[in-house]
């Protein structure tokens, strides 16, 4: 059986790609956060996940820090952070970032 998910059941807002998606429901093992950043500088603190982090920039550029290794990364490029690797990433701007984070799980475990 296919499954649809449409746009007002996991964005926040109407026009931004924000929202997240969680797999098990859908029989999946694979989760989804659509992250729009606006604020320069802004973006989620160091933690980790026992799995595979996937990060596609949509659009604009983002620092990412994964492990000990900094990394800058712009539209079109994609990161991944390896399981148990501790990471974070902040908007470098100019404008908004937007990215699609998978994660390698049917539901978010994130230890912050």
């Amino acid at each position: 059986m296919a499954h649809v998910i449409d746009r007002d059941v996991w964005a926040e807002h109407p026009e931004f790609w924000h929202g997240e998606v969680t797999g098990k429901p859908y029989g999946t093992n694979v989760s989804i956060i659509f992250n729009f950043q606006q604020r320069i500088g802004g973006g989620p603190r160091l933690h980790r996940h026992p799995y595979t982090e996937t990060f596609i920039i949509r659009k604009g550029h983002a620092r990412f820090t994964v492990g000990g290794e900094i990394v800058d990364a712009h539209e079109g490029q994609i990161v991944i952070a390896p399981a148990n690797t501790p990471h974070k990433f902040e908007n470098l701007g100019p404008g908004a970032l937007e990215s699609i984070d998978i994660h390698a799980n049917e539901v978010f475990v994130t230890e912050w």
